[in-house]
């Protein structure tokens, strides 16, 4: 009895807040508010969705611990010869190849202790390289379906390959992070902001285990390529990827294998939020939505879907506002679908709970003692939503 009351005691808010999730998504099918058929329909749907978020997390967290980010980080530190404006570049690449190839979530969790720890390696301000990593994970989350769970809701309804999806996304994508680009320095890199003029760099990092360190390396590499280049699902090349590390660290750290590598919380939140999500929708959201994004596919209705989807992220959460978002939208308007992507990838950067990967991100922050102004956080974020999404949105009307 005393170690259940330990182990729910241990449990985080978010754990709750998935449970709960799960409970009332449930309770909701079991009392009639949400039929069966959706319901099925939903969950037929997601199940590819959580092999793939399930294994390539794993994969991630392995690939960190193999010290593949440390080595990435010092040599990204050494490569700007201490200059701030040469790194702020780096660090922003960094933080974008991570969220495009690896996911938001990824970045917030794996990336932001790595940047921080690179901080205190060099000597420099903490909070520009963790408001990099928190804007980076969501803005430039665009490009392929691996970047984000709702790329791969959006690939799937208009039946868009890897390639088709970063053929579509490609400007947009660019142009959110020129606007990232730009409020990162006016807000948090400039001079003035950061207090010091160069920094000293840090030795490379030598990771403990080169083996472990090549083996992750050269896995991660093969899953990109698998899902740029071979038309297979991208759950099958997440398994396989993080099999081959998972076969890698039971030979060389066995003691590294722990069931806590699976994303549990993701897994129980995710199915809970579309059987919530299919709740509301069913009883009247839809046509609320359906009024707001309207039915025109040019550049207007492209920025009121942008609008909807950004704003009510804000508000409650960016992947339930997709899910109810995607069937607001007309069939054949796809280019108004995309921008609906774009509001609910680009705009969560006002509120910590806009997106997972910023509650996430705030988690990290806290356990590693930096603390951001949620005033700042805020009104810098409002400022960065805002720019994004007019300029992704035009940059999706002028190429898509």
């Amino acid at each position: 009895m005393l170690l259940h009351v330990r182990a729910i005691q241990r449990l985080h808010v978010l754990d709750w807040l998935a449970g709960g999730m799960l409970a009332c998504g449930l309770l909701f099918l079991a009392t009639g508010l949400l039929p069966a058929e959706p319901a099925g329909d939903a969950m037929v749907r997601i199940v590819p969705l959580l092999a793939f978020l399930g294994t390539v997390i794993v994969l991630a967290e392995l690939t960190s611990r193999a010290e593949v980010f440390d080595v990435i980080a010092s040599r990204v530190a050494r490569a700007a010869r201490g200059s701030y404006a040469l790194l702020f570049v780096l660090c922003v690449g960094f933080a974008s190849v991570t969220t495009i190839t690896l996911n938001l979530d990824t970045t917030a969790v794996l990336l932001t202790p790595v940047m921080l720890a690179l901080a205190v390696r060099v000597g420099i301000a903490a909070v520009p390289l963790a408001m990099t990593t928190v804007w980076l994970a969501n803005t430039a989350s665009l490009l392929l379906p691996v970047s984000n769970l709702t790329n791969l809701l959006a690939a799937d309804r208009v039946a868009l390959s890897p390639s088709g999806l970063a053929g579509k996304m490609w400007a947009p994508q660019l142009a959110a992070i020129a606007v990232t680009m730009a409020c990162l320095w006016l807000f948090y890199w400039r001079r003035g902001r950061r207090g010091a003029e160069v920094y000293t760099p840090a030795e490379v990092h030598r990771p403990a285990d080169r083996a472990l360190f090549r083996i992750c390396g050269l896995a991660c590499a093969g899953f990109l390529l698998a899902i740029l280049v071979a038309d297979i699902p991208l759950w099958t090349a997440s398994a396989s990827a993080a099999g081959i590390a998972v076969a890698a660290f039971a030979v060389r750290r066995r003691s590294a294998l722990r069931l806590s590598l699976v994303p549990w919380r993701l897994l129980v939140l995710v199915p809970g939020m579309f059987l919530v999500v299919e709740t509301v929708n069913v009883n009247g959201l839809h046509d609320v939505l359906s009024s707001a994004v309207g039915p025109d596919g040019g550049l207007l209705g492209m920025l009121r879907a942008a609008a909807v989807g950004g704003g009510l992220s804000n508000l409650l959460n960016n992947l339930p506002v997709y899910l109810a978002g995607e069937s607001a939208v007309p069939v054949g308007n796809h280019e108004q679908l995309l921008a609906l992507l774009i509001g609910t990838n680009v705009g969560p950067v006002i509120t910590p709970w806009a997106s997972l990967a910023t509650l996430l991100w705030f988690e990290r922050c806290h356990a590693q003692g930096v603390r951001v102004s949620l005033k700042s956080f805020m009104s810098t974020g409002l400022v960065l939503a805002v720019g994004a999404l007019l300029a992704s949105t035009a940059a999706l009307a002028v190429t898509g």
